[in-house]
């Protein structure tokens, strides 16, 4: 019971991460409620349910590939560790958001949908991340599994939907200081959990 509310707490704090912080989803989102309405808003924010699929069924594969190899899932437990240094450096020195508003385009959803697809993050992250977490949940069983699938996109699209919600209310929260402070957190929790893969890419490598 403990290594399952484990799993949904990572996926819980990794979701809501993932879903504030900022990248060409979530701006879409804010650009979306403010030029149309909350509802396109929303339908964004969903984008991701139709559009991971295939990029975590391709990292799983990838992975599947390694799992009897210590060396090649340190390698794998390393460049998660650098990717999540990266994510959250990137959340510290943020300052603010300006969506572009110009150019209306396709449907919102659409929209959500493409710049989900042609975003490197994704890749990078169930590559890296999410997959070698998906596995370690595995050998516990497949509960874990779920409650890590769940977590992670409850507050990934459930945190997208929220932004939409205040923006659609106060455009003026994403320029805030409260703002600007829960992404700088969320940019030192993504630290620690980089700390976490670094030191299991040590473990690996080092064959302890």
């Amino acid at each position: 019971m403990t290594e399952f509310f484990s799993f949904f707490l990572t996926g819980a704090l990794l979701g809501l991460t993932a879903g504030i912080s900022p990248g060409p989803v979530l701006t879409l989102v804010i650009s979306e409620t403010i030029r149309k309405n909350r509802q396109a808003g929303i339908k964004v924010a969903l984008s991701p349910l139709i559009t991971d699929f295939p990029i975590i069924l391709i990292s799983l594969l990838l992975l599947s590939g390694f799992d009897q190899s210590r060396t090649a899932l340190g390698i794998i437990a390393l460049a998660g560790a650098l990717f999540l240094l990266y994510l959250g450096y990137d959340c510290l020195k943020f300052k603010d958001l300006n969506p572009d508003l110009e150019n209306p385009g396709p449907g919102s959803l659409m929209k959500g949908a493409a710049a989900n697809l042609l975003n490197p993050h994704p890749y990078l992250f169930w590559i890296t991340v999410g997959a070698p977490i998906v596995f370690k949940a595995w050998q516990v069983n497949g509960w874990a599994v779920a409650a890590f699938f769940l977590s992670f996109y409850l507050f990934l699209v459930g945190s997208k939907i929220m932004v939409a919600l205040l923006v659609h209310r106060s455009k003026a929260f994403l320029n805030s200081r409260g703002y600007s402070w829960i992404i700088r957190g969320l940019g030192i929790i993504l630290f620690i959990f980089a700390l976490f893969f670094l030191l299991d890419g040590i473990k690996m490598l080092s064959g302890s």
